[in-house]
C-alpha cells in the first residue's frame, strides 16, 4: 500500500515529541495567535500522504483525526491538489450570486444525486460546517414560518453564536461568550450504552419532552447527528430515528441530518443517515467534500430550499471555484476507488483489533463505531462513570509516540478514533498498540 504514497506509510521517530523545530514554533504562536486556539499537540506539520503526516523535524506520524473527519480520502492526495492547482490557474473568484460558474452547479447536481431521497432537490455552497447549519436554520423557519429550532443532547453544531446554543455541552466551546439566540431547544436523545433504552424507548422520551416543554407545532427544525462526533461517536439505538423522522412528518417539522462530521464515506455510505433507513428533509455537508479545502452544503428538498427568496442565502466565498473542483474530484476518486468499501474495511479491521477492549481492559466502558469513525468511552473500573483522566493520558502518551488521536464526549472521556478510509491494516495495528500501552498501565495489568 505504501507504494502509491509519496511518503511511506509507517510511523518513524526521528526526534523526541515534540522536536525542537515544534518547539521553535510553537514559541513564535504563543507571542503570535490567541491562545483561545488552542491545540491538541503542539507538534506543527509539514507535509503529508495517505494516513501519515511528517511534522517540521521529519518524523512520521499516524493520523487518526483526519483534522476532524476532513482527509477521509487522505492526505495531500495528488489528483485532488491537480483538479485545485488546475482551476487556481484559470479562475480563482467572481461569487457565485454575482457571475456564476459550472463547477457551484456540478457540485449541487452531485449532492442532489448522493444524498438520501429520491425527490427533486436543491443546494447551497457555503464555507464551513456552522455556516451550514446557520443556513438550515434559516431555511426552514422561512419555509414553515416557526422560530423554534431543536437539538439532541450531547449535539456539536459549530462554534458561530447561533450554533453554539445549538450545541450542548459548556465547555470550552460556550463558556462566557453568551448571551446566546433564543428558542433554542436540547432534547433528550438515545445513547445506548448509558440509557439502557431502545430506540423505540428513547424517541417516545424525546418526543414527550418536546410536547410538554416546546410544543411540536412551534418548532421549525429537528437537527440530528446520525453519529455524534465531538459528543463521543454516539449512535442512536435502531428504531430511534425513523420514530423521530414519523413525529415531525407528522407535525410538520424539518428533520436535518447535520453530516458534517460524518457524512462523505466515512461511515461506509455516502451519510451516516442511510444506517438508519431514514430521509431527512435537509442535509448539511463539509470536512470531507472537498479533501482539505474550504466547502459546505445545505441541500434537500426543492420545495423547502426554494422558499427562500432571491439573496437570502449566499456569501462571498461560498462554492468557491477552487474548493468546488476539488470536491468535484474527491467524488470521482470515491466513486472510481470504492471509498465506501474501503470505510467498511477499516470499520472490519477496528472491530478485529479494538473491538475486546472492554473485555481487556477494566477502563474502557464501550466500543462503538461505523466505518472509519469509532469512539472508546472510558469509565473508572467496575462503574459507568466517566474517566477523563484516562483519556487525557490517552493522548499524551499517544502524541509523544507519534499517533494523533482525538478526544470527545460530554465528559471529556470518549477516544475518537477517525483515521481515513485509506489507512491500512499494519497502521491500525501499531496506533493501537500505542494506545493499549497507556490502556494496560491505566488497568493496572
Amino acid at each position: 500500500m505504501s507504494a502509491q504514497y509519496s511518503v511511506p506509510q509507517e510511523r518513524k521517530l526521528v526526534t523526541a515529541l515534540p522536536g525542537p523545530k515544534s518547539i521553535e514554533l510553537q514559541e513564535r504562536r504563543l507571542r503570535s495567535v490567541s491562545r483561545g486556539a488552542g491545540t491538541l499537540a503542539n507538534i506543527y506539520m509539514d507535509h503529508g500522504a495517505g494516513a501519515i503526516l511528517v511534522d517540521v523535524d521529519g518524523n512520521q506520524i499516524i493520523d487518526l483525526g483526519c483534522g476532524i473527519g476532513v482527509t477521509t480520502i487522505g492526505h495531500a492526495n495528488t489528483e485532488v491538489a491537480a483538479a485545485a492547482a488546475s482551476q487556481a490557474a484559470k479562475l480563482t473568484h467572481t461569487l457565485f450570486t454575482v457571475t456564476p460558474y459550472e463547477n457551484y452547479v456540478a457540485v449541487a447536481e452531485k449532492l442532489a444525486e448522493i444524498t438520501p431521497g429520491d425527490f427533486e432537490k436543491r443546494s447551497v455552497l457555503v464555507n464551513t460546517g456552522a455556516e451550514a447549519v446557520e443556513n438550515a436554520v434559516k431555511i426552514a423557519r422561512k419555509f414553515t414560518g416557526r422560530r423554534a429550532i431543536v437539538a439532541l443532547d450531547h449535539a456539536f453544531h459549530g462554534r458561530t453564536n447561533l450554533t453554539m446554543a445549538m450545541t450542548y455541552r459548556p465547555w470550552p466551546e460556550r463558556a462566557g461568550m453568551g448571551p446566546f439566540p433564543g428558542e433554542i431547544y436540547s432534547v433528550p436523545t438515545s445513547y445506548p450504552y448509558r440509557d439502557g433504552l431502545t430506540g423505540e424507548e428513547a424517541a417516545e422520551k424525546t418526543i414527550d419532552y418536546i410536547t410538554t416543554h416546546i410544543g411540536a407545532t412551534e418548532i421549525a427544525a429537528f437537527f440530528v447527528e446520525p453519529i455524534q462526533g465531538d459528543g463521543g461517536i454516539v449512535i442512536p439505538a435502531p428504531g430511534y430515528f425513523k420514530r423521530i423522522r414519523e413525529f415531525c412528518t407528522d407535525n410538520g417539522i424539518v428533520l436535518v441530518a447535520d453530516e458534517i462530521q460524518a457524512g462523505i464515506a466515512r461511515t461506509g455510505t455516502w451519510y451516516s443517515i442511510e444506517h438508519h433507513d431514514v430521509i431527512p428533509d435537509l442535509v448539511t455537508t463539509a470536512k470531507g467534500i472537498a479533501g482539505g479545502f474550504p466547502l459546505a452544503a445545505v441541500t434537500g428538498r426543492a420545495d423547502i430550499m426554494d422558499s427562500v427568496q432571491p439573496g437570502g442565502i449566499g456569501g462571498t466565498f461560498g462554492g468557491n471555484p477552487v474548493s468546488t473542483a476539488a470536491a468535484l474530484a474527491v467524488f470521482d476518486l470515491i466513486e472510481r476507488d470504492d471509498l465506501l468499501g474501503e470505510a467498511k474495511r477499516v470499520e472490519k479491521a477496528l472491530w478485529a483489533r479494538i473491538g475486546d477492549w472492554t473485555e481487556r481492559f477494566p477502563v474502557v466502558g464501550d466500543v462503538r463505531g461505523k466505518g472509519a469513525m469509532f469512539g472508546v468511552e472510558l469509565v473508572h473500573p467496575g462503574t459507568t462513570t466517566p474517566y477523563p483522566e484516562a483519556l487525557t493520558a490517552i493522548i499524551k502518551h499517544a502524541t509523544t509516540n507519534g499517533v494523533i488521536v482525538l478526544d470527545a464526549g460530554s465528559w471529556d472521556s470518549v477516544l475518537r478514533i477517525m483515521p481515513s478510509v485509506v489507512i491500512s491494516e499494519a497502521l491500525i495495528d501499531d496506533a493501537m498498540s500505542v494506545i493499549e500501552e497507556t490502556l494496560t498501565a491505566l488497568s493496572g495489568s
